[in-house]
Parts: C-alpha cells; structure tokens; sequence
C-alpha cells in the first residue's frame, strides 16, 4: 500500500511535467506556422485620377438638315407661249435675272392701243380746256348763260377723268408687257424648268423654282435640357454659336449662330424646333442635305462642370458605371449619369464628385468592394499611364459581392511619387 501510494505520489508530477512540456510544444509549433506564413498579396494594380471640375461651355450634337432661307416657285403672270429658256437647270442665278420669255406681241400691241387711248382722251380735255376758257370770257360780257358755262366746265372734268382712266390702262397694258420677260424674284439657285419653248402657259402652271443659297439655315430638334441650357438665353438675345458638318465632312468646319427657337416643347417628343443660320458665299451647302449640328453654350451658359475621362466608364448592361476608390482603398460600384464630351473628357450629370478618385485603367481587375493598388495621374493623362495596356477597356462587366470572399488583405492607396520612392 505504501509502495502504491508512494508510485501515485510521483506519477502526478511527471504527468503534469509532460502535459507542460507538450503545451509548449504545441505552442511553438504554432508560432513557427505562423512566423513561416506568406504576406497577403497587393490588391490588383490600376491607374487612378481625380475628378476634376471646370468652368466649362458644354456642347451638344444632334442630327439636322439644311434648309434655303427663302423658296419661291416661278409661275407666269401672264398668258402666252414661251419663245425662250434663259438659265441652265441648277444654275445659280441673281435676283432680277429674266428667266423666261414669253410671246410680248399681243401685250405690245395692247399697250400701244393704251397710248392712243391716252393722246385721244388727252385732246379732247385740252379743246374743252380752251372752250371753257372763251365761255368764262362769255361769261363775263354776259353773252352766255350761267348754265352753258357750267354744262362746259362739267365737261371738262369729265375729260380729265378719261384721261386719268385711260392712263391707267396704259400703265396696265405697260405692267402686262413687262411680265413676258419672267425674272428671278430671289438670288440662289433655280431648279431644271418644268416647261420649254412653244409651250402655251397662264398663270396655274409653275415653270421652275428658285431657293437662297446664302445665308442658309440648319434645322434641328433640341430637347430640353438644351432649351433650358441656350434657348432661353438665345430668346434674350445672346449669340449662341452653332457648327455644323456635312456627311463627307469631319468635324464641324461650318460656323454660325442660333436664329431661332421655337415657342414651345412638342409633348409628344419632348423636343423644340432650333434653327440656325450660316454665311454660304461658296454654295457648298445645298437646301435638302443632312448636317451634323454642334451646338455650344454662349459665355453667358458656363457652369461648374464635373468631368472624367472616358477611360474610366464602364458599361453594365444599359447603365454606366465607374470606380470609386475610398479612402479604405477599395472600390466602390458607381453609377453615373453622362453628358457631352468636352475638350476630350465627359461630362458627368450625377453620380461623383470632384475631388473623388476613379478608376481609368484597368477596369477588368476590379471587384466591387475589394482593395486596390493605384497609382495617381492627372485625369487628362491618363492615356499615358503604364497600365493603359490590353485590359483597358470602357466596357467592363462588375464582379458580383460575393467575390469578396476571395478578396486577399488589402494594400493602401500610394500615388506615383511614393511609389518611386519606395
């Protein structure tokens, strides 16, 4: 029993050596696993800028057409038969240049007959002129009656008055001539003529038609963030420049300015009808042609503007998208709302802030939520980046959350010129 006792006593102590002893070992055990274990990897390199903000005059395209300033269709004001064409078809013609030419005889003649009219009338009141002059003679040596000489002096009121008529069919007669010679009533150009020589025309027959061609107009519908932008300004009496290019054109090489605004939004399009004018002393713009219209705001319509780069935004079905790094170096899913492109960066309605940072190359990288590794450029340089390589795209699809469960430890935000010193 004793020896027992005496066994137990030392078994207790060495079995709680041993159990110390194993604890430690496990211990360092784990302090070896950990001290061996890898350092988590950076999140995926990216170029990142700043959203800036500008005092901008913002411009917007839309699609138009040209049209004359002025149309007239040539008709004949009198009957007769065209004995001449005087133009050739799309030729440029000025204004009061003759046209057409039709037969003058019979309205010659007709205005001859007038001219006769007018001597003989013209007569006739110069002999009763001369008679009424003896009768107040008469009159006064009372070898006429009262009656007689009024009788002649109603006569001869009744001569001027014949006169007067019959000069005013010689005018008419006259008037009539002069439309056998049809001229241009506008400057521009004539179309082919729809009748030729020998044919019998009246007035119900249109022979050709004649459009301006300097100035011309540009009609456009703009909508109505535009009208609010420049069309209440433009009815104010601002000059709102305008450019316009034609289809085999690039860029907008024509300048001009807004003329006009419509005086209300069609509902049912959500649109107002603009027109612009534009100088065409060289007719290279023709009435009918589809223009590409570039409408920019007057000094009087800049605003505070956000803007990015187009590099930045990426495309999500039928919504846009950027990056938005925070201040934990991750990523955050931004929708954004765009406008025109100005001076090579967009226009951003809604969505960021300036001052914010953004993702502009790489966009295939990111995951919404997880650590990034930017580096920091100017917005408007950021095509100059080294990771603007085969991954740079504006169109990336956005990884789902869940990704976030892969996400490795995160790596701050450091700009370029730390990393250099690094």
């Amino acid at each position: 029993m004793k020896t027992t006792n005496r066994l137990m006593t030392f078994a207790r102590p060495l079995a709680a050596a041993m159990a110390l002893a194993g604890l430690a070992a496990l211990a360092g055990c784990d302090d070896a696993n950990s001290k061996a274990q890898p350092a988590a990897p950076a999140g995926p390199p990216i170029t990142a800028a700043t959203v800036i903000e500008r005092s901008v005059n913002e411009t917007q395209e839309f699609s138009g057409r040209l049209e004359a300033v002025d149309r007239v269709d040539i008709r004949a004001r009198v009957n007769g038969f065209i004995t001449s064409v005087n133009f050739k078809p799309g030729s440029v013609v000025k204004k009061g240049d003759i046209l057409f030419v039709i037969d003058p005889r019979p309205y010659q003649a007709e205005a001859n007959r007038a001219e006769a009219a007018v001597s003989s009338a013209r007569a006739r009141a110069d002999l009763a002129k001369l008679e009424l002059a003896r009768a107040e003679r008469l009159l006064g040596d009372k070898a006429i009656a009262q009656r007689e000489f009024d009788e002649k002096a109603s006569g001869l009121k009744e001569l001027d008055a014949n006169v007067r008529a019959a000069q005013a069919s010689l005018e008419a007669a006259r008037l009539n001539l002069s439309y056998t010679n049809v001229h241009a009533p506008i400057g521009g150009r004539v179309s082919k003529a729809e009748v030729t020589t020998g044919n019998l025309v009246d007035g119900t027959v249109i022979l050709t038609s004649v459009v301006s061609s300097n100035p011309i107009y540009a009609t456009f519908d703009g909508d109505e963030d535009t009208y609010l932008r420049v069309g209440r300004v433009a009815q104010k009496g601002a000059t709102v420049p305008v450019k316009i290019g034609l289809a085999n054109e690039s860029g907008f090489p024509h300048e001009g300015k807004l003329e006009f605004v419509d005086n209300r939004l069609d509902s049912a399009t959500g649109s107002v009808r603009m027109r612009a004018m534009f100088d065409n002393t060289d007719n290279t713009l023709v009435p009918g042609l589809f223009a590409r219209v570039q409408l920019s705001g007057s000094d009087s319509t800049q605003a505070k503007t956000v803007l990015i780069s187009d590099r930045a935004i990426g495309t999500d079905q039928n919504r846009k998208f950027v990056y938005v790094i925070g201040a934990d170096s991750k990523a955050e899913y931004r929708a954004v709302t765009l406008g025109p492109s100005i001076d090579g960066l967009r226009v951003v309605r809604s969505g960021v802030k300036p001052g914010e940072k953004i993702v502009v190359n790489g966009l295939q990288r990111v995951q919404p939520g997880a650590p990034v590794t930017a580096q920091i450029v100017a917005m408007d340089q950021d095509s100059k980046a080294p990771q603007a390589k085969a991954d740079d795209t504006r169109t990336a699809e956005p990884k789902s959350a869940d990704a976030k469960a892969e996400v490795k430890p995160e790596l701050k935000v450091a700009d370029a010129s730390a990393k250099t010193k690094e």
